[in-house]
């Protein structure tokens, strides 16, 4: 799929991982590649421009080649905040573009297609905002984001504090795209030193 020329990426490696021991989970190995690099792999051909989300030191991605940034609102926010810095970013450095894809860099089996039926779902349905779902459960992290919404996420960030994506979306129209988990959960996400190891033999099963 070539890349769609008015979606920005970004990629949320923003989190403190505690449930890992901290540190940056992203740069934990599976298969001879970091997470972060999986993430790199699937997202970069699905979007036109994409930035890395980070609140540690950027020196230790500088070898990945993209944008670096900070969350634009202080005090380890969450994923919403992530979101806000690549909207913030995108309407700055890409401004032809009109959708933000978020991708959650502790999850290796993302779909190559995840954009498309994102971006179809929200042009075929009357709504605000589009995310994944898979095995029953919604992946707000791995969504679509109008950049129109920008200072209504800043505002609930800053001045409703606001920390919960399920919270903020509920305020808007949310189409929710299955994926579907007979095989395996391509929404598999690695929180603890044991999903590592899982992920690995999901791995192998894949490559068999």
């Amino acid at each position: 799929m070539p890349p769609n020329e008015n979606i920005c990426g970004v990629l949320l490696a923003g989190g403190q991982s505690r449930r890992m021991g901290g540190g940056d989970k992203c740069l934990a190995e599976l298969g001879g590649k970091t997470l972060l690099q999986r993430s790199v792999d699937v997202a970069v051909p699905q979007v036109s421009h994409i930035v890395l989300n980070t609140n540690s030191d950027p020196g230790q991605f500088v070898s990945y080649g993209l944008p670096i940034v900070r969350d634009v609102v202080g005090g380890f926010a969450g994923p919403l905040a992530g979101v806000l810095t690549g909207m913030e970013w995108a309407r700055e450095n890409a401004p032809a573009c009109e959708w933000l894809a978020s991708f959650a860099c502790d999850a290796p089996f993302v779909p190559t297609d995840l954009v498309a039926l994102l971006l179809s779902a929200a042009r075929s349905e009357v709504v605000d905002l589009a995310c994944a779902s898979s095995a029953g459960r919604h992946h707000p992290v791995f969504a679509l984001w109008p950049l129109t919404l920008a200072a209504d996420l800043r505002k609930a960030l800053t001045e409703e504090g606001i920390r919960k994506v399920d919270i903020w979306t509920a305020r808007y129209r949310l189409a929710v795209v299955d994926f579907g988990a007979e095989d395996a959960d391509p929404f598999f996400n690695i929180n603890r030193p044991e999903d590592l190891a899982a992920a690995e033999k999901q791995l192998e099963a894949l490559r068999a």
